[in-house]
């Protein structure tokens, strides 16, 4: 029988969300809007799209709840491995991603939120291609998914791997939750028209907020030159 997936505690969230604050609004100039939009109780998916390294830490220090986020797995080594587990964060072996999808169903059906990059990993952060892993918690989890926009962590020409310059306007905007329940769908079809549903929030949110921010995405997809 295979073991029951490690549900990480709530504790770990509550004291991330003030690093993470000190990041975004003293080491960085972070600009939210729409948080009002993440329902304050109940389970909630928070998918955003991904460009650099800083996105995980900002999108936990903006969000209006403790959030436990999927994190690839190679980041919990180290120092910075211990920290992450300590936070209550997710490692994600993008080999066999069950067992964090289960820890993550763990913290929606407690109530909790989860934070996700659906492009799985880090690009220009369009959000045009998305993986299932938001859909399938949100359907299983029977949680809605509030769509995120991250803007300014990495402009063109810059390092996936780096951070950008101290004090630098970032900005973040957050959609309206997508209900993503799938009456007398089956489960697999559920979560094939959540994901469709979710990838076409996050990616009309990211475009919009480019508009109204001035700030656009980079132009180089680092995975394009791997």
């Amino acid at each position: 029988m295979a073991d029951a997936p490690h549900v990480p505690s709530a504790a770990g969230p509550a004291w991330a969300r003030w690093v993470g604050r000190f990041l975004a609004r003293v080491v960085w100039d972070t600009h939210v809007t729409g948080a009002e939009r993440v329902p304050r109780s109940g389970p909630v998916v928070l998918a955003a799209n991904h460009v650099t390294l800083l996105d995980g830490p900002l999108l936990i220090g903006v969000a209006p709840r403790p959030l436990h986020i999927l994190v690839k797995q190679e980041m919990f080594h180290g120092p910075v491995g211990a920290v992450l587990r300590a936070a209550g964060q997710i490692p994600v072996d993008r080999a066999m991603g069950r067992p964090a999808l289960q820890a993550g169903l763990g913290v929606l059906r407690r109530g909790g939120a989860v934070g996700i990059f659906p492009e799985g990993t880090r690009g220009r952060g369009t959000a045009e291609q998305v993986r299932a892993g938001a859909a399938w918690l949100a359907v299983h989890g029977d949680a809605p998914v509030v769509p995120v926009a991250i803007l300014g962590t990495r402009l063109t020409g810059e390092s996936v791997r780096g951070l950008p310059p101290l004090r630098r306007d970032v900005h973040v905007e957050i959609g309206d939750p997508v209900d993503v329940a799938g009456e007398g769908l089956s489960r697999r079809e559920a979560i094939d028209r959540a994901g469709r549903l979710v990838q076409a929030a996050m990616s009309e949110l990211v475009v919009a907020a480019q508009r109204r921010t001035g700030v656009a995405l980079p132009a180089d997809d680092p995975r394009s030159t791997a």
